[in-house]
């Protein structure tokens, strides 16, 4: 009906539009006319709309009884996973009554299974091995009960293992060199223990699975047994093993060489060994040259008096001085002697000076050492130790390098000092000797 009002209001208007061209009975004729069409059209339009009304009526009715049947086939299923539990639950208690302590050896199994694994895959015997762990990661990790040919797996796994762990064996694989690039290289496993290649000793890396050179070799005796396994074919041979299965030979490539502790000493480290070295030449160089003057000295007893030593100068001072009085003659001695004496004790103080002072720059780099690691402490504090240990490597090794000079240095002092006091007693004497015999005649 609004329709139908619309239109006619539609058609009302444009029949005011033209109303100035038609005359009234026209305009009647018209609308009379255009309301018959309109009605035939509302008609039509209402018959149609009582017919999908009807149409959506019988869709619901079907929908309505297929939800009902559905309703039944869904209460049908929750009966039947109801007894579906029923009988799993019946069946798992008859299952683990059947099992009975078979349940307790699956477990056993699987925590065995799983601690073999970690062995296997930190065992040195898997570079020639690999990949024989993956059963066993299986049995470890599932919830299933592991099968007959999973178990015979395990037990040949493990006798595997425990057999291959007493072998010395020869076999081609390949090898991490220093720099990181594969190589295809013979190598030769010594148990569970240590594995060797072209006389270097190798580490075995779980996380890929191969071999790799180590950064740092042993000493050169163990690399020498390393080249001697390599070459022998049968015998019995000498060669050094790691007990630990590798975790000395790790430490060895983190333990600092003598360059490495130099260089963690810092600038005092230098100084002090650049102080030692001083000391110690110029102490082996007196130490040879009081050596020669003693040989001449000792050859002038028998010989006629040279100025080449200063046994020889003293006695030609109190011959060529033709002095007879015996105390001008025993000044004139102990002049000379007074000249000679400088000349042997020349430098004894500096070397004693040395070995004073590289202590105290020993402890010098201590200081500043435990200062660098309290400023670590300080900045990121106690978490890492790594961030430390350079502070406290500077304390240690400079002390040390202080100890190391300053002791040989007292050594060589204390020689020195008996040598030079020694030929001075020698002149001593020698002067004594001399004026006695001159008081004879």
């Amino acid at each position: 009906m609004k329709l139908f009002v619309t239109a006619l209001l539609l058609w009302c208007s444009l029949n005011f539009a033209l109303a100035e061209h038609l005359d009234l009975t026209q305009l009647l004729r018209h609308v009379q006319k255009t309301q018959g069409v309109e009605g035939k059209i509302n008609k039509d339009r209402e018959a149609k709309f009582l017919a999908d009304k009807d149409k959506q009526t019988e869709l619901l009715s079907s929908v309505q009884a297929e939800f009902e049947q559905q309703n039944v086939v869904l209460k049908k299923i929750k009966t039947e996973v109801a007894d579906n539990e029923t009988e799993l639950a019946e069946l798992e208690a008859i299952l683990k009554q059947d099992t009975g302590d078979l349940g307790q050896l699956f477990s056993v199994v699987r925590q065995v299974a799983g601690d073999l694994k970690v062995n296997l895959d930190n065992s040195l015997i898997s570079a020639q091995f690999p990949q024989r762990s993956q059963v066993l990661d299986q049995i470890a990790k599932t919830k299933a009960l592991p099968t007959i040919d999973q178990i015979e797996t395990l037990w040949i796994t493990l006798q595997q293992e425990m057999t291959e762990s007493g072998k010395i064996v020869h076999f081609q694989t390949e090898v991490l060199n220093v720099a990181g690039q594969p190589e295809s290289s013979k190598v030769i496993r010594i148990g569970n223990f240590n594995a060797l290649s072209k006389g270097n000793y190798l580490s075995y890396l779980p996380e890929t699975g191969k071999l790799v050179t180590l950064t740092r070799q042993p000493e050169a005796e163990y690399q020498d047994m390393a080249l001697d396994m390599a070459a022998a074919t049968e015998g019995i041979l000498d060669v050094g093993i790691d007990p630990t299965r590798g975790v000395i030979l790790s430490l060895l490539i983190q333990t600092p060489d003598v360059e490495e502790r130099i260089k963690q000493g810092g600038v005092v480290g230098y100084i002090i060994l650049f102080m030692g070295v001083i000391g110690l030449v110029f102490a082996i160089y007196k130490l040879f040259l009081l050596e020669r003057v003693g040989k001449k000295m000792h050859a002038q007893l028998e010989q006629k008096a040279s100025s080449d030593n200063p046994l020889g100068r003293v006695m030609l001072a109190a011959t060529e001085s033709g002095e007879r009085q015996s105390d001008n003659l025993e000044l004139l001695l102990d002049e000379a002697i007074t000249r000679e004496v400088p000349a042997l004790e020349t430098g004894l103080s500096m070397i004693k000076l040395l070995a004073a002072v590289a202590p105290l720059l020993g402890l010098l780099g201590t200081v500043t050492g435990m200062i660098a690691t309290f400023q670590a402490i300080s900045l990121f504090g106690t978490g890492d130790p790594k961030l430390m240990a350079n502070g406290i490597s500077q304390a240690l090794v400079t002390t040390m390098l202080g100890l190391c000079i300053a002791i040989p240095l007292l050594f060589l002092h204390s020689i020195l000092a008996s040598r030079s006091r020694m030929l001075i007693q020698i002149l001593d004497e020698q002067s004594a000797g001399l004026l006695s015999r001159y008081l004879e005649k």
